[in-house]
């Protein structure tokens, strides 16, 4: 070949190559960076309409549904103690015996002052008769008459008074016998037989605490206080309790108690809900996690609460659209059930929403699901059973 043919050939291709790569750019700038990046790795979940329950949850107290502190209502020596602390008691149950011969011999006295009066005050009485017969027949005087009415009449009053003191001995005595005031459970055992106990010292010898049933304290603020007597109208309320660290199933109760002031230092205001107990799971003092169940909702809008994300202008969550984009969509909240959302506005059920990787995501982001969900809309509503 001439060295004129060569340099032809060479300068088409010169020519040919950029046209062939200008070719090449404009094919890539109509597809798009979409079409070339790979999709955002995502799991996503279905929009549901079920029924959800309207709770409140808060932290309580749990409280003795009674509880006495046992003391002597006189002094004495305790002469025995018929309980181990810690043990349950019933009503009426001999718990102290305090030393009752003291007791025992004022008894008698005062039952002898009342047999020596009263023998006085009949023999008086008798007399008084017997004067007053001789007055209506003129053989003593009216003044005569007077001083043997007058005798009789002390010695009556003194008969009277000797009776309260033998009755006021049966009590003394009855005292030295201690029983337990309510059936529960005693506490720490804070004298022992043999020492000296006072009447109605300011230390207890006992405090029984009534664990079954018990009663759940806890407050709520004053603003939920319309809402949750709205609802107490309608019927009894349900409140669930359950001790930290307890995987068992919540307690069940009735809320029976509602204070009748707000704390205006605390802005609360008291509630109690009484629970059977039966398996004593609940101890008084212990702190308890509360929930108040006040309706439930049966068409309520769900989203898994990992879904809502929170932004300069709201919470939105990504909604997956049929071309395996995301749209952001703003939501109004309704409230919150542990890993459940209640959404007031926005989505509708069987959309799908992004639970996890919206941190890379942005309006049109193509998304790669990770967990397929499921392909059927959800159903219009669950009723909860």
């Amino acid at each position: 070949m001439r060295v004129a043919d060569c340099l032809f050939v060479t300068a088409l291709a010169a020519v040919a190559l950029p046209a062939c790569f200008g070719s090449s750019a404009q094919q890539s700038q109509r597809e798009g960076p979409a079409a070339q990046a790979p999709g955002v790795p995502v799991t996503v979940a279905p929009v549901v309409q079920k029924s959800m329950p309207l709770e409140i949850s808060l932290i309580g107290t749990t409280e003795a549904y009674s509880s006495v502190a046992v003391r002597a209502q006189i002094t004495g020596e305790l002469t025995s103690v018929n309980f181990q602390q810690g043990d349950d008691v019933q009503a009426g149950q001999v718990l102290f015996t305090l030393d009752r011969r003291p007791l025992e011999a004022a008894l008698h006295q005062a039952e002898a002052n009342l047999a020596r009066d009263s023998a006085q005050a009949d023999q008086a009485r008798v007399s008084a008769q017997r004067t007053q017969d001789l007055a209506d027949r003129g053989l003593v005087p009216r003044e005569q008459v007077d001083q043997t009415r007058a005798s009789a009449t002390a010695l009556a009053a003194t008969v009277a008074a000797d009776s309260a003191a033998v009755e006021n001995a049966n009590v003394q005595l009855q005292y030295a016998t201690i029983r337990a005031p309510i059936a529960g459970r005693t506490g720490a055992l804070m004298v022992s037989a043999g020492n000296l106990v006072r009447g109605n010292d300011q230390a207890p010898l006992a405090v029984i605490n009534q664990v079954t049933p018990t009663y759940v304290s806890f407050a709520i603020s004053e603003t939920l206080l319309p809402v949750f007597k709205r609802y107490m109208e309608k019927g009894s309320l349900r409140v669930e309790a359950s001790p930290p660290n307890d995987e068992g199933p919540a307690a069940t109760g009735l809320i029976t108690f509602v204070d009748n002031a707000v704390d205006q230092t605390t802005g609360t205001i008291k509630i109690k809900g009484t629970f059977p107990n039966l398996d004593r799971r609940l101890w008084p003092g212990q702190f308890v996690n509360v929930m108040v169940r006040l309706a439930t909702d049966a068409d309520a809008i769900v989203v898994p609460s990992v879904a809502v994300q929170t932004g300069p202008d709201g919470q939105y969550v990504f909604v997956v659209t049929r071309d395996r984009t995301v749209d952001m969509r703003p939501v109004t909240i309704a409230r919150t059930a542990g890993a459940e959302t209640v959404i007031k506005d926005g989505v509708k059920a069987g959309e799908i929403v992004v639970t996890d990787g919206q941190l890379r995501l942005v309006p049109g982001s193509r998304i790669n699901v990770k967990e397929a969900p499921p392909v059927k809309e959800a159903p219009a509503a669950e009723v909860a059973s």
